[in-house]
C-alpha cells in the first residue's frame, strides 16, 4: 500500500469554489425543503415519509456546514 502524499494546501480558486458549492447547497435545500413540507401537507403523506426530508435536509446543511468550515480555516491559515 502506498503512502498517502502530503496534503496540498487550498488554493484560494479552490476555497472560492468549495464556498459557491456550499451556498448552492444550502438555498436549494432549504428550497426543496420547503415544498417537499408543502406537498406533504397537500398530498396528505405519512410524517414518517415528511421526516425523511426532514433528514436529508439536515444531511445536506450539516455537509454544507462542513464545507465552510473547511474553507474558513483554510483562509485563516492563507492569512498567517
Amino acid at each position: 500500500m502506498k503512502a498517502r502524499p502530503p496534503a496540498m494546501p487550498s488554493s484560494p480558486d479552490t476555497n472560492a469554489r468549495k464556498a459557491r458549492i456550499a451556498a448552492i447547497v444550502m438555498a436549494a435545500t432549504m428550497v426543496l425543503w420547503l415544498g417537499a413540507q408543502f406537498l406533504g401537507g397537500q398530498l396528505g403523506l405519512p410524517v414518517r415519509y415528511v421526516f425523511l426530508f426532514d433528514l436529508a435536509a439536515i444531511a445536506a446543511l450539516v455537509w454544507a456546514l462542513i464545507v465552510t468550515y473547511q474553507v474558513w480555516t483554510a483562509r485563516r491559515h492563507e492569512r498567517d
